[in-house]
């Protein structure tokens, strides 16, 4: 079955990147106990920060003296960036691959249509990102027992997670769609990072300058604000909409143009 292919052949990266991204999250919500203990110094190290970053990365509405504030100014950070960094080289490789590794006439000749390879495929970028995002789920859970004297909002928390696993989906599914139409592998992997850091220059943008606030309906790193959903514990709507959009366009979009692909043996 295609699906185990492919699910076999990114296993030791899913693996790789898990065990860092659980290390980074372990070893700051086992730190998190002491800085408490000092939350007026944080505060007061918060405040030193210029207003625009304050905005820019949630300061000036969660407090790092917090479980969940800490979790969104401290670790929110890596688990979207590095996320949509490994959904991005994921997705970026899966179907070019077979071009540059010289292995797409033994896949083309298996009793298999294109339909169901482009298909099999996509369905294993999805499932390595939600293992992935599993275990980001799985170790944050563990390392909120270091502070279990600390009350926190499962409901914030889960819809946080769910913003983000739909926001790593998102570029899953851009790096999906340009590794079906294009032909060389490391412009379609330099196109996705691009992608990845462009998004989360223009979050930033759009947290620093009021001018330019609505950069954030173009950045999906906004979509999964720490500081809105939080505080409001809650996911809008309209983001999860827009982001569910471009995920299902995106692998239909890969599925069509597969299928009538020219591709060169």
């Amino acid at each position: 079955m295609l699906f185990k292919r492919e699910f076999k052949r990114n296993l030791r990266s899913l693996i790789i990147w898990s065990i860092i991204i659980a290390g980074i999250i372990l070893l700051y919500l086992s730190i998190f106990p002491s800085m408490a203990k000092e939350q007026a110094n944080m505060d007061n190290l918060m405040n030193a920060v210029p207003s625009g970053m304050q905005k820019a990365f949630g300061m000036d509405r969660l407090s790092l003296g917090t479980l969940l504030g800490f979790y969104g100014i401290e670790i929110h950070l890596m688990t979207t960036l590095l996320g949509s960094i490994f959904a991005a080289l994921l997705a970026s490789g899966i179907v070019a691959k077979e071009q540059n590794e010289k292995t797409a006439e033994f896949l083309l000749a298996l009793p298999i249509s294109r339909q169901t390879i482009i298909a099999q495929k996509g369905a294993a970028v999805a499932a390595n990102v939600a293992l992935f995002n599993l275990v980001i789920v799985a170790a944050s859970l563990i390392g909120f027992q270091f502070s279990s004297a600390q009350t926190l909002s499962y409901k914030a928390f889960f819809l946080l997670e769910l913003a983000v696993f739909m926001m790593h989906l998102t570029f899953a599914a851009v790096a999906f769609l340009f590794s079906a139409v294009a032909r060389r592998t490391r412009s379609i992997v330099s196109m996705s990072l691009g992608l990845v850091f462009i998004m989360y220059f223009l979050s930033v943008v759009a947290g620093i300058s009021d001018k330019l606030s609505w950069l954030k309906y173009v950045s999906p790193f906004k979509y999964a604000d720490a500081a809105q959903i939080l505080t409001e514990q809650s996911f809008r709507p309209l983001y999860a909409v827009v982001m569910a959009v471009v995920i299902i366009g995106c692998f239909f979009a890969a599925y069509g143009y597969y299928r009538n692909k020219d591709i060169v043996v």
